[in-house]
């Protein structure tokens, strides 16, 4: 059973700094390319960035995160990573980590950043 668990969500302020965790299970992590979306207070679903399966690999980002968010992964230990850097209040949002299992797009429960100004 796949599981995609997030974790590191928080209430921080705006400017500061945050990473948020997501550990994976249940499926060959090494292989799939995984992504970060975010869904804010009355806004649908948006991509955040994407890397894929080989590192150094392809990433690419939201236009809204692109710059300031850095995503990664670590294949030995099944994580993928999002560094938050310069978090605006624009920023909160339930942020979760997703893969696609074709033909399905599978989701973590979520973990909510709050950025306050």
């Amino acid at each position: 059973e796949v599981q995609l668990v997030e974790s590191g969500g928080a209430l921080v302020q705006a400017g500061g700094s945050l990473r948020l965790s997501c550990a994976a299970s249940g499926f060959s992590f090494r292989t799939y390319t995984m992504s970060w979306y975010r869904q804010g207070p009355g806004k649908e679903r948006e991509l955040a960035a994407t890397i894929a399966a080989v590192v150094p690999g392809q990433i690419r980002y939201g236009n809204s995160v692109r710059g300031r968010f850095t995503i990664s992964r670590d294949n030995a230990r099944n994580m993928l990573f999002l560094q938050r850097n310069s978090l605006k209040p624009e920023d909160t949002a339930e942020y979760y980590c997703s893969v696609r299992s074709a033909p399905a797009r599978l989701w973590g429960q979520g973990t909510q950043v709050t950025v306050h100004a």
